[in-house]
């Protein structure tokens, strides 16, 4: 589990093999950006009190327009980046 504040939009891609991430959205608002493993494409916008669920093995980033701040609940082992 970790919170997290941004000021712009996520840097690198992640993917968490070993399970699914929760990312609750406790300030402001992101668009989160999903590559599933089936190779389609899911955008989700969640605002304060909202949700999203980053699948296992889904690749993920967020943009943000101003700011905002996440509590991520993660199943980190191996734990993957690759550039936005």
């Amino acid at each position: 589990m970790s919170l997290h504040q941004f000021t712009e939009a996520w840097e690198p891609w992640g993917t968490h093999p070993a399970g699914a991430e929760i990312v609750l959205c406790i300030a402001g608002a992101m668009t989160l950006h999903q590559e599933l493993v089936d190779g389609t494409t899911v955008t989700v916008t969640p605002a304060v009190g909202d949700y999203a669920i980053n699948p296992p093995g889904a690749w993920h980033t967020a943009d943000v327009d101003g700011q905002a701040t996440a509590l991520f609940i993660t199943a980190g082992m191996g734990t993957q980046h690759r550039p936005q």
